[in-house]
C-alpha cells in the first residue's frame, strides 16, 4: 500500500476553492476501484493548512493517479498555497489495529 500525502498552508481567500477542488477529487478517487481511500484534512493548531491524503493498492495505481486529470486539480491547489507544499509518499507494508495496543498494554488497564 502507498500513503500519499500533501500537506499545504492555504490563504484564507483561497480556502473555499481549494476546499471546493479537493472535496471533488476525493469524490473521483473513492471510486475508483485501485483507491483504498482518500480524505481530506484541516490542521487544528495551525490555521489555513489542509492535508489530502489518498491510499492506493500498489506502485503502479499510484502513478496512474498522478497522472491523471484529478491529480492535476491536487496541483492546482498545491499552487495556491503560501509555502512549498510538503508532500510525502510511504510505502506501507502492513499495519495492525487495536490489538497493538491491547498487547502493548498486557491486555488491560495499567495501574496509576
Amino acid at each position: 500500500m502507498i500513503l500519499a500525502t500533501v500537506r499545504m498552508a492555504i490563504p484564507p481567500q483561497k480556502r473555499d476553492e481549494a476546499l471546493k477542488i479537493l472535496r471533488l477529487t476525493a469524490d473521483q478517487c473513492r471510486v475508483r476501484p485501485s483507491c483504498l481511500s482518500c480524505r481530506i484534512y484541516e490542521d487544528v493548531l495551525e490555521q489555513n493548512v489542509l492535508m489530502f491524503e489518498e491510499r492506493w493498492g500498489s506502485q503502479d495505481d499510484l502513478e496512474r493517479h498522478l497522472r491523471s486529470e484529478e491529480y492535476y486539480r491536487v496541483l492546482l491547489v498545491m499552487e495556491m498555497a503560501l509555502k512549498q507544499p510538503e508532500i510525502s509518499f510511504d510505502t506501507i507494508l502492513g499495519s495492525t489495529g487495536i490489538e497493538t495496543v491491547e498487547k502493548a498494554r498486557g491486555g488491560g488497564p495499567e495501574e496509576p
